[in-house]
């Protein structure tokens, strides 16, 4: 959080030098937007729009044989000739460990495409591009060939539930005609199963998306609770062997470190193992650190444990990327823990989802953004600088709490769809037009904020 303080008129001299980041030199990631967002959706199911509409909290249930079909005419074909047909469930992601749970999600099942016209769901024509049976996985990601293609099917036979008769699921299609770049996998254990889940709040997706829309990362939630790394270390060569994810998370360490001061040696050849899974994969390996406890089985044996994690650092280098630092976040922000001191609490969880989205977007969306950034991996250091006004504003702060950050964002946004509802006082409507003071209030000044928040840009622009 960027934190700005009240400017008075006699401070004119003080203000600070300004460096923009271009807005077209994003070579890192190439976007892989959903393209199935609310097209026309066809089901056995009586509510099919709850698989493709924005809330992730929302699934469709489909009776088992059973299918969701998009008809996806209406996207331009150039978007459409290579995708990813994603679909999402809330079990644990595979069935191992001793906290596992399945909730419904397909077992078997063809991914499906079709030529006809668009306009009347088709009975016939239907060609195979995939079939899977046996699938313990809560979520799949499918690289699908589409061209001369309008329609795509998920046709689901069976599903594991307890009766084996009814799917849960959220389907995306995203393209990736130009290629798989924006595709993520977050492995871990309980507190990656809790954190990354993309119903249960804001996900990793919609925060990346909510810093630069032209993104909406496919998003995989890997964690399944109890595991250590030797049970990741294990299952990953599978695990990777039918996923289509160029950016793999490794998040284990707090079940290998609880009540285990001795077992940096095996957490270190295991985390290295599966880097080298990941590498030889093709893909891209992303660690982030041990979250801090405050259960004193755990919390002394974090940094022990971390230390490890700033070896594999320096060995790799560029050749991974450093995801968040949650040791340093919970123990700045202990109250994020919840009872046992060593599971996040709701908002613990909300936190994680969001700082994963600032830091990835800060070291692998725009890590060649601009200049003086630095490789994938590293850490990039920004400064913050003050704009000094003629009067008493502190720009981009809509909500008046003294920060500058996604909530003020998200309130310039509010006011901006609906400002009888979402009313902003005298002084939250100065503070919200900052990014060409004068202009008035527009989205491209919730987007500054976006983008100062995730150090994208190094301050607000400066009152002339």
């Amino acid at each position: 959080m960027n934190k700005f303080f009240r400017k008075a008129a006699a401070a004119l001299a003080a203000a600070c030098t300004l460096s923009l980041c271009p807005l077209t030199a994003f070579a890192e990631v190439e976007p892989n937007p959903v393209i199935s967002r609310n097209v026309p959706v066809y089901s056995n199911s009586g509510q099919p729009t709850a698989a493709n509409d924005e809330h992730y909290f929302s699934f469709c249930f489909v009776p088992t044989p059973g299918y969701i079909a998009y008809d996806l005419s209406g996207v331009p074909e150039e978007q459409r000739k290579q995708v990813i047909a994603v679909w999402y469930n809330t079990s644990s992601y595979d069935d191992i460990g001793m906290y596992r749970n399945r909730n419904m999600e397909p077992s078997d099942y063809t991914v499906e495409v079709n030529s006809a016209p668009g306009g009347e769901y088709p009975e016939d024509g239907w060609e195979v591009a995939e079939t899977v049976s046996g699938n313990t996985l809560s979520s799949r990601q499918h690289l699908v060939y589409m061209e001369k293609f309008n329609w795509i099917r998920l046709n689901i036979t069976a599903a594991n539930d307890s009766a084996g008769t009814q799917a849960s699921i959220n389907f995306d299609v995203h393209t990736v005609s130009n290629g798989i770049s924006d595709s993520w996998l977050f492995l871990g254990d309980s507190i990656t199963a809790g954190g990354m889940n993309n119903c249960y709040g804001t996900g990793f997706a919609t925060h990346i998306n909510m810093l630069d829309d032209r993104y909406f990362p496919i998003q995989e939630n890997g964690g399944i609770g109890g595991i250590t790394s030797s049970d990741g270390n294990a299952n990953i060569k599978r695990w990777l062997s039918t996923s289509q994810a160029k950016y793999v998370s490794i998040a284990y360490g707090t079940n290998d470190c609880w009540g285990n001061p001795n077992g940096t040696g095996v957490y270190r050849a295991n985390t290295k193992s599966m880097i080298d899974e990941v590498l030889a994969a093709g893909k891209i390996p992303v660690l982030p650190k041990i979250p801090a406890s405050t259960n004193p089985d755990v919390m002394n044996n974090v940094p022990l444990y971390n230390a490890v994690i700033d070896e594999l650092y320096e060995e790799y280098g560029d050749r991974l990327v450093q995801g968040p630092d949650f040791q340093a976040m919970f123990e700045e922000n202990p109250d994020y823990l919840s009872g046992d001191g060593v599971h996040p609490s709701d908002v613990g969880y909300a936190a994680m989802r969001e700082t994963w989205a600032k830091t990835m977007y800060e070291r692998v969306y725009t890590a060649e953004a601009a200049p003086g950034t630095t490789a994938p991996g590293t850490t990039v250091t920004t400064t913050t600088t003050t704009t000094i006004a003629a009067e008493d504003i502190v720009y981009g702060d809509a909500n008046e709490d003294g920060l500058v950050d996604i909530a003020d964002a998200t309130k310039i946004l509010q006011y901006i769809g609906n400002g009888d509802k979402y009313q902003l006082t005298e002084q939250g409507m100065k503070n919200s037009d900052c990014y060409e003071p004068g202009s008035g209030i527009t989205a491209l000044d919730a987007l500054a904020v976006q983008k100062l928040d995730a150090h994208v840009l190094a301050g607000l622009p400066e009152i002339s």
